[in-house]
């Protein structure tokens, strides 16, 4: 698991830095402006494109670290007999949900692909840009799967310290 979150995160802070110089250097080419700045057209859609991937990318984490939204009022209410019952049936469904969704998303790879659809600045297959939700939803239905079989505990990530030290929840 370690080697996957780590990937994942390496994965993430590439992309969110190159769409920060990509975008830094557009904006500066537009202030330069001349033929400069239209030879860069294809930054916009290279930078709109790379935050679906980083979007999808980050799913996986975010469930894992309790990031995302869920309303726990009830469940932490119960009893730990019915909650565990609860938790498990949130991980089920949503490993189920999740791995339909990468599947359905596979099919849209395919589709698109077998279409010849192409991107128009950057000019590559429209179907390798659906290929984030496979990537995101495969990973998304893992970490469910994890929880499900108690390889990670994402319930109560806001009692356990993050990576910089911080409790996890204190938001």
């Amino acid at each position: 698991m370690f080697i996957l979150r780590r990937v994942e995160r390496i994965f993430l802070v590439s992309v969110f830095l190159s769409m920060v110089l990509l975008f830094s250097l557009n904006v500066v080419a537009r202030e330069v402006g001349g033929t400069f700045a239209s030879q860069l057209a294809w930054i916009e859609e290279a930078v709109r494109l790379m935050n679906i991937f980083l979007v999808f990318g980050a799913l996986g984490l975010a469930l894992e670290r309790g990031r995302h939204v869920g309303i726990d009022t009830l469940r932490n209410s119960l009893p730990d007999r019915y909650r565990i019952l609860i938790c498990k049936i949130i991980d089920f469904v949503g490993f189920v949900f999740a791995a339909y969704m990468a599947y359905l998303a596979w099919q849209l790879v395919i589709f698109v692909l077998a279409t010849g659809q192409r991107s128009p600045t950057l000019d590559v297959p429209m179907g390798w840009i659906y290929a984030a939700p496979v990537g995101g939803f495969g990973l998304l239905s893992l970490r469910y799967a994890l929880s499900f079989i108690g390889a990670i505990q994402r319930f109560n990530t806001y009692d356990e310290p993050d990576d910089t030290g911080t409790e996890g929840g204190a938001a």
